[in-house]
């Protein structure tokens, strides 16, 4: 039985399987994640309805289950449609999500087309794409190393 908050099979087969500096991606539902992702990893879809369930969501669970040692962002737009002046309201939420698992990380923004081409690597092990709506909710986890 599992002790962790994450009891999804197929999540925590990979997640099992993952070793250091694998890395996984919890996409928004407008990410193009049948294109956009590593050669190697797994797609897991969670998005059954516009917001449901949302990425922070999916990182509370994450959390619980692996060690994570960076987590980078999608870099908001300056200028254009997507534009925001500041960062993503839910930029808060994952801050408060790490604060609250113990972790005293920070979101590392990266542009759009690094983020692209950080996640369509071989490290990529997973995405879980999730019918989250907000703009930038895209957060790229690092898998860290287990020190217990």
């Amino acid at each position: 039985m599992l002790r962790h908050t994450l009891i999804h099979p197929q999540i925590n087969a990979v997640l099992g399987a993952a070793g250091h500096h694998a890395t996984v991606l919890i996409a928004d539902g407008n990410y193009p994640a049948s294109t956009k992702r590593g050669p190697r990893a797994e797609l897991v879809s969670l998005n059954l309805m516009p917001g449901v369930v949302s990425c922070d969501q999916v990182l509370q669970a994450i959390l619980s289950a692996v060690p994570v040692e960076a987590v980078r962002t999608m870099q908001t737009e300056a200028s254009g449609p997507y534009a925001l002046s500041g960062d993503p309201p839910v930029w808060e939420d994952y801050r408060r999500t790490i604060q609250r698992a113990g972790l005293d990380l920070q979101l590392v923004p990266t542009e759009k087309w690094e983020f692209y081409e950080a996640v369509s690597n071989d490290d990529h092990i997973l995405t879980v794409q999730t019918a989250d709506q907000q703009r930038y909710a895209n957060i790229l986890l690092t898998i860290g190393v287990r020190m217990d």
